[in-house]
């Protein structure tokens, strides 16, 4: 039967590290992972029919894109691709994380008026359907071989990308350590080469690029000498304290270390009025406790960050910085590496 969404997509579990060469005797792909928005992409059956756009937790948005819905004509009939949405912000020269989010929550009315000033692409990584056949049940090998001879026969052409992938674990590596310095390209996605497409399932395996990098602690929850978690900030250029993020929950023996050297915020602390949000883009609102920002803390980050400086993804703590001053500290919107170091 041909597929009509909603589709659930096949998922990636998080790890560390690539997995170690013994592990791949069966043999895997190596994929770019960008950081975008899941979709999938429907063309229609024949002439006449609608292109739909899917999220990943099943909406129809098709509304939010028109410039990849009249892209579409490229594409043969009957088709469903899997990737990555993402947007172009050519003032700033780069890809926007904050440029996509805000053409995923724009209308219909005011969509149409965004396509010019940041335009979408669909970066495809899977092919579910061609020609009316679902492919489900065809290993990865052979879906990407359709995928590649889709863009090949086709001619396509920007907004229609095809993730770079490798079977080179060398390769794999390079990318890691060096294509993560790109903005838009946060890890590697691992695809076992016989796997079939199991819809819901976290079959696939996702590793983040992680720096190490220093910011100052700014509050925490819980109490002072037993803090849960960290919020951290980093100065503007003006010298004032910006929050940059949170940290994982801190492990016992930690908590109890980091609190030795906390002690409780005067008035005109920076952070005085601020709410943090539990998670990024939460409404769960942080019970904080605002602390003197003498502390630096060596975190290590993703490469989700917020054109701003913000890191979108829970920090990992390491180790208080004793050793480094205030003015060590990367300034505000400097970013995960400034200052760091690779750290997985």
């Amino acid at each position: 039967m041909a597929l009509r969404p909603p589709v659930e997509p096949m998922l990636a579990q998080a790890a560390e590290s690539l997995p170690a060469p013994a592990a791949l005797r069966a043999g895997v792909a190596y994929e770019q992972k960008l950081d975008g928005h899941r979709a999938l992409l429907f063309t229609p059956a024949g002439p006449g029919g609608r292109v739909l756009v899917q999220t990943r937790r099943g909406s129809l948005v098709q509304d939010r894109w028109p410039d990849l819905v009249a892209a579409a004509e490229q594409l043969p009939h009957g088709l469903v691709l899997d990737g990555e949405l993402l947007v172009w912000d050519a003032e700033a020269g780069r890809l926007s994380f904050e440029a996509l989010q805000r053409r995923a929550a724009a209308r219909a009315r005011s969509a149409a008026g965004l396509t010019a000033r940041w335009p979408a692409y669909f970066v495809a990584f899977d092919v579910l359907q061609q020609d009316g056949q679902e492919l489900l049940h065809r290993p990865y090998e052979e879906r990407r071989t359709l995928l590649e001879a889709l863009f090949t026969d086709h001619a396509l052409t920007a907004p229609w990308t095809l993730v770079p992938m490798t079977t080179d674990l060398a390769t794999a590596r390079e990318w890691l350590e060096s294509w993560t310095d790109v903005s838009g390209v946060e890890g590697l996605v691992v695809k076992p080469l016989t796997s079939r497409y199991l819809t819901g399932y976290r079959g696939w395996t996702k590793i983040r690029r992680r720096d190490t990098t220093e910011a100052i602690i700014g509050a925490v929850t819980g109490t002072l000498t037993r803090p849960q978690l960290l919020v951290l900030g980093r100065h503007d250029q003006d010298g004032r304290l910006r929050a940059v993020g949170r940290t994982v929950p801190l492990r016992p023996e930690v908590s109890r270390q980091v609190g030795e050297h906390l002690v409780a915020a005067g008035p005109g602390h920076p952070f005085e009025g601020v709410r943090f949000t539990a998670a990024w883009g939460s409404r769960d609102v942080l019970d904080v406790r605002l602390v003197r920002p003498e502390q630096v803390a060596e975190v290590s980050a993703d490469r989700a960050v917020d054109r701003g400086g913000v890191f979108r993804h829970p920090l990992r703590f390491k180790r208080l910085r004793l050793d480094v001053g205030l003015e060590d500290v990367p300034r505000f919107g400097q970013g995960p590496a400034a200052g760091g170091r690779l750290s997985a």
